[in-house]
């Protein structure tokens, strides 16, 4: 893997609006969206919080974490050779090395998260592996499809690691919700905390963002919607807020 932070001919850098902080970005892989600034917001901690990601990607959600003092230390596990490289060079550059430590690898490999943690977060693949897909060998298939890892595999790797009464966000889609309540289930996961999010004033869901505790008890808060946009192309002030850094 690459150990400087320097940036490669096809990719980009891109300001993430907080205390400086940058990631490095190649679109032939799989750019973070609005998914991620939505589940990193949604993420609710304490100081000295430690912190697990998990199909970290390019390492947004840690990056993320760290920028708004939600953590105080992050691993992030990305099975993509490439994708982890962007991520650790992406940590090199914000200076982020003693805060952030990547881990390529597969959540599945039990021997690879050995430790326990208070937070652990998710921006998994949502799509079946037969949905849509045209080539499974890309890596933007890899990072959509249940290829590598389902939801089943996910919530198995949160409650490993979670310490008893620890908190484990993700975010997918509605149309999920019983198969994804029925694995936390089995995993002595509960969900206690759910907002919806909506395109648009009046428009269906299209995500869910979820806070579920290990051995936690069956009460469910279910927060007031988030809508994405306000008029075409017009972030909500609430997302607006998210990305200036000043909610």
């Amino acid at each position: 893997m690459t150990t400087d932070n320097s940036k490669k001919t096809e990719e980009r850098i891109d300001d993430l609006g907080r205390r400086g902080y940058r990631i490095i970005q190649n679109p032939g892989l799989f750019c973070f969206g609005t998914d991620a600034v939505f589940l990193a917001d949604f993420v609710r901690s304490s100081p000295g919080d430690k912190a697990l990601d998990l199909c970290s990607g390019n390492g947004i959600i840690p990056i993320l974490l760290m920028a708004r003092d939600k953590a105080a230390r992050v691993t992030g596990i990305e099975i993509q050779k490439e994708s982890a490289d962007l991520f650790r060079r992406s940590v090199l550059l914000n200076g982020l090395e003693d805060e952030i430590n990547v881990i390529c690898g597969d959540i599945k490999n039990e021997s690879l998260l050995t430790d326990t943690f208070d937070i652990v977060t998710s921006n998994p693949p949502y799509m079946s592996a037969g949905e849509g897909l045209t080539n499974p060998d890309t890596p933007k298939a890899l990072a959509r499809h249940e290829i590598m890892c389902d939801f089943s595999d996910v919530s198995a790797a949160a409650s490993r690691t979670l310490n008893a009464g620890g908190r484990f966000f993700f975010v997918h889609r509605p149309r999920k919700m019983t198969e994804i309540f029925a694995e936390l289930k089995k995993n002595r996961l509960e969900a206690k905390r759910m907002r919806f999010v909506h395109p648009k004033e009046g428009e269906r869901a299209n995500l869910i963002l979820v806070e579920a505790v290990k051995d936690g008890g069956v009460q469910m808060i279910i927060e007031p919607p988030l809508i994405v946009y306000k008029a075409p192309g017009v972030y909500s002030d609430e997302v607006k807020a998210m990305y200036s850094g000043k909610e």
